[in-house]
């Protein structure tokens, strides 16, 4: 049996439909009105907020946290770590900068320097976890900060995690700088754990990619070594 074809909506149809639609709509709004007013003064109140937050507490902060930061960078890069850690007495250090100005960027920061500090002190523990604490939208500094969580391992003794941390920042971001540097001490790892195909692999990769690094510049040497111990 044939099927019964399905008359067409006319034009007026379709109109009436509209028009029940935004009737509804409407009615929707005027039973909900009391409740719809609350959400709208809300999302205000909350919009408002956040612009006053950032204008009345994170911005000020951030310019003391500025002036702060560059007086313990001074110190950092004079090598007097434990000033640049903990103050002179006149200016903050990176932990009570880290601390106290937690929730902006010169007190992110605070925590890639007082993690490198802390590696370059030999305080392996406390330098995993500053560096743990900072977070950047910065690849290059971001891949710089977890290469140092590896190299803290390293100095642990917990090749494996060196291994994973390296890995991970060279594949941060694929550039000329880093990603050759981290791949490199991949493999140098590798190596130690006599794990040469893997050592192998990483340096024909930088070889491939990387040739014009500095890394690439003297990898031939890299992987002929591997090659010749893994042959053993």
């Amino acid at each position: 049996m044939a099927k019964k074809k399905e008359q067409p909506i006319s034009g007026d149809k379709r109109l009436e439909n509209i028009e029940e639609t935004l009737s509804n709509t409407e009615q929707f709004i005027i039973n909900n009105q009391k409740n719809i007013s609350m959400v709208v003064a809300i999302i205000v109140i909350v919009i408002l907020a956040y612009f006053a937050f950032n204008k009345y507490y994170i911005e000020p902060n951030t310019q003391d946290a500025q002036e702060q930061l560059f007086a313990a960078q001074a110190f950092f890069e004079a090598d007097s770590l434990d000033k640049a850690l903990y103050g002179d007495g006149n200016s903050l250090g990176f932990l009570d900068i880290a601390d106290e100005f937690s929730m902006t960027t010169p007190g992110n920061l605070a925590n890639y320097y007082a993690g490198i500090s802390f590696l370059r002190k030999g305080d392996f523990d406390q330098a995993i976890e500053f560096l743990n604490s900072f977070d950047s939208d910065d690849h290059v500094v971001s891949s710089m900060a977890t290469g140092a969580i590896g190299d803290a391992y390293i100095e642990k003794g917990d090749n494996s995690k060196a291994i994973a941390y390296y890995l991970e920042a060279a594949n941060k971001e694929d550039n000329s700088f880093t990603t050759p540097l981290f791949l490199f001490k991949a493999a140098q790892v590798y190596e130690i754990n006599d794990e040469f195909e893997d050592a192998v692999r990483i340096y024909t990769r930088i070889k491939k990619n990387y040739a014009t690094s500095t890394e690439g510049r003297s990898i031939d040497k890299y992987i002929a070594r591997a090659e010749s111990r893994l042959k053993k």
